[in-house]
């Protein structure tokens, strides 16, 4: 997986990755999560009222759930991309790469909190999505793995990630190595890593779990803890990245400041969802109502005009 390069030279800079760290990608990522985590709160919140109106929650149920999708789907591509090009790509892209995964998981998990019972009234969506929560996980906990390797081995800012697994390379502060790393970075990362095995396993009894044993509770507790890791994790990326802060590498240009195609696409991503609730709200699509919270039998509960799910896969109006 990993073909390390020039991992004996050490350059004094390194190109710049828009399509990692560039403006659009990075602006287009927080602002989903931003929509995700305050749907996921508005629904939350709501729901603690008798007089919530089904029809409205309908709408952010499905527009929650696209951009949930879109945020995971992201993730997992990036990590994917990230560990393909390790052998060129600096710790800084690759850093920058963790911190958007983290962002992605955060906003997904909220997401879960929120339509657990929408999740489970279908197995095969149900494992479907636990398969991509399991993926994410360890793509994520690579990359932890991969970042920690390199502050052991003190691996310049400029060098290729993928030289962290060459023997024969140990660079030393001082020597061309990296400088300032603390204990601090070290046990950081290591809890990272640990706290995302933590989450993927409460995410994992939450998603599967029939008895809703603390269930409003973990439904606040986890708003706030993926609320926190949201913001926590793209605000790191945010002040390191060249777009928005200063880096801890010398780029040998400024492209990711510049605004391409490439940059804005992801935010044209951004009104798809869009398009399908005015789709919604026409009447050209039709989308289950939302299961309440004591159908604990989730899987036989009917969906669409008095159908069960197997009985009803297209979810279209006969009009």
């Amino acid at each position: 997986m990993f073909e390390s390069r020039n991992c004996s030279i050490v350059p004094t800079s390194t190109p710049s990755d828009a399509g990692i760290a560039g403006a659009g990608v990075l602006l287009s990522s927080a602002i989903t999560a931003f929509i995700a985590l305050l749907l996921s709160a508005t629904l939350i919140f709501s729901s603690f009222s008798p007089n919530c109106a089904p029809s409205p929650a309908t709408i952010r149920r499905k527009l929650l759930n696209s951009y949930s999708d879109q945020q995971i789907l992201v993730g997992i591509g990036l990590q994917s991309i990230g560990l393909i090009k390790a052998s060129s790509l600096v710790p800084y892209h690759f850093f920058i790469i963790w911190m958007m995964s983290l962002l992605s998981m955060a906003t997904h998990n909220a997401t879960l909190l929120t339509l657990v019972h929408d999740f489970r009234r279908d197995w095969v969506l149900r494992w479907l999505r636990q398969v991509l929560m399991f993926v994410n996980l360890a793509l994520s906990c690579v990359f932890g793995v991969v970042i920690l390797q390199s502050k052991i081995k003190g691996l310049p800012p400029t060098v290729p990630i993928g030289c962290v697994w060459d023997g024969s390379v140990n660079f030393a502060e001082g020597e061309g190595g990296a400088k300032g790393v603390k204990a601090v970075d070290y046990a950081g990362t290591v809890a990272t890593i640990v706290g995302n095995v933590v989450v993927f396993a409460g995410a994992t009894w939450y998603l599967h779990d029939r008895k809703q044993r603390w269930y409003r509770p973990t439904q606040v507790v986890g708003l706030i803890i993926m609320a926190g890791i949201a913001i926590g994790a793209t605000t790191r990326a945010y002040l390191l990245s060249q777009a928005f802060g200063t880096p801890d590498v010398a780029l040998s240009d400024e492209g990711e400041k510049t605004w391409s195609f490439g940059q804005l696409l992801g935010l044209l991503m951004l009104l798809l969802p869009v398009v399908s609730v005015i789709e919604i709200m026409r009447g050209e699509i039709s989308v289950a109502p939302p299961v309440g919270d004591s159908d604990s039998d989730d899987d036989s509960t009917r969906l669409i005009e008095g159908q069960p799910l197997a009985e009803y896969p297209l979810m279209m109006n006969k009009k």
